[in-house]
Formats: C-alpha cells, sequence, structure tokens
C-alpha cells in the first residue's frame, strides 16, 4: 500500500471506495442542563436496544466541494496499485492555522488493516511539516466505532453542537461532536 497526494476526488472514486455509513451498538447520549449559574453539557457511552445503521452518499455539491479542496495539497489517497482503497479529504483553515478533514472513508474490504491510521499519520506529518497548529473533524454521537478510532490516532473531543443537523439532535436524532489532534501533542486518555 501506498499514500500519495491526491489531487481531485471524482464520482467514481467515490463509488469505487463503496457506501459511505456505518453501524453501532452503542452511542453517546447527550444531556444538557442549564440555568443562570451554570450550564452542563454530558455525554455518556450507552448501550443501544438495537443496532443503529446509517448509510448515506455524498451529493452532487458535497463531491464538488471535495473538488476543489482536493488540489490545496492536505488531501491524500491510500492506493494498492493503482485502486483507491482509503481517502482523507482536508483543507487548511489559514486563520486559525488549522486543518479541517471534511471526508475520511475507508473501502469495506481494507478496514481494521490500518488503511486509516496511515492516513492519519500521513495528514499529521503533513500538517506538521507546514507548521499546522492542529486538525478538526466532525462526526456523530452515534458513530462510536469512528470517535474510538480518532482517539486512538490522538484526536480528542473538544466540542459538541447540539442543533448542527436539526433543531431535535438531542432528543431523537444526531449529535455532532468536533474532535481535535494538536499537532505535537497525543491525547493521552485514549492511546
Amino acid at each position: 500500500m501506498r499514500i500519495k497526494p491526491i489531487h481531485r476526488f471524482t464520482d467514481e472514486e467515490q463509488h469505487e471506495l463503496g457506501e459511505c455509513g456505518y453501524s453501532s451498538n452503542a452511542k453517546y447520549k447527550v444531556t444538557k442542563i442549564e440555568n443562570e449559574e451554570r450550564t452542563t453539557i454530558d455525554i455518556q457511552l450507552v448501550e443501544l436496544e438495537a443496532p443503529y445503521h446509517k448509510e448515506y452518499t455524498d451529493s452532487e455539491d458535497d463531491l464538488e466541494l471535495y473538488s476543489k479542496i482536493a488540489p490545496m495539497g492536505y488531501s491524500l489517497g491510500a492506493y494498492i496499485g493503482t485502486r483507491l482503497i482509503g481517502v482523507v479529504i482536508a483543507e487548511e483553515i489559514k486563520w486559525n492555522n488549522t486543518v479541517l478533514i471534511w471526508h475520511f472513508q475507508v473501502s469495506e474490504d481494507y478496514r481494521r488493516m490500518h488503511v486509516g491510521k496511515q492516513l492519519i499519520d500521513e495528514l499529521v506529518r503533513l500538517a506538521e511539516g507546514n507548521g499546522i497548529r492542529a486538525i478538526n473533524l466532525e462526526t456523530q454521537n452515534t458513530n462510536v466505532n469512528a470517535i474510538r478510532f480518532y482517539r486512538k490516532c490522538g484526536f480528542e473531543i473538544e466540542g459538541i453542537d447540539l442543533s448542527y443537523y436539526t433543531n431535535d439532535d438531542v432528543v431523537d436524532g444526531e449529535v455532532a461532536i468536533f474532535m481535535k489532534r494538536k499537532i505535537g501533542q497525543i491525547g493521552q486518555a485514549f492511546k
């Protein structure tokens, strides 16, 4: 396997990687308590009565955005021969000296084979070499496997948006979890 910069990400390449999605037997339950003196937001891992399944495909707008971001220098592909087996589409955010991961995907046939870890490691090396201070991403409270993976890669939860997707996210939907890997630091709590 080799990892190299990519300068485009097409609909055909998206299809080559397969469907986006995940299944989970748990989620991070999010609760909020607020009064005049204090606001507390808590996330707690809880088992689900039935598995949660999510499948999606990127929209044409998403793919158009990725095609604009890919040539900026922080997007990488993992290849076996000429076959794309994993991708990270990321963009430098100059005003706060960070890199934002827009899309991260490994072909289902190659998951749990360290492809994703190698993509993240290479992105960290690239960012560090360019003086970037941190890498940011967004995932969902229902995507427990992704949160565990990112923690193993040195990311930590740094933010939660209770209405990122809809106005009812906390009640019956997905809650946005924002994670960050500070360059030069590895999160110690979950290694």
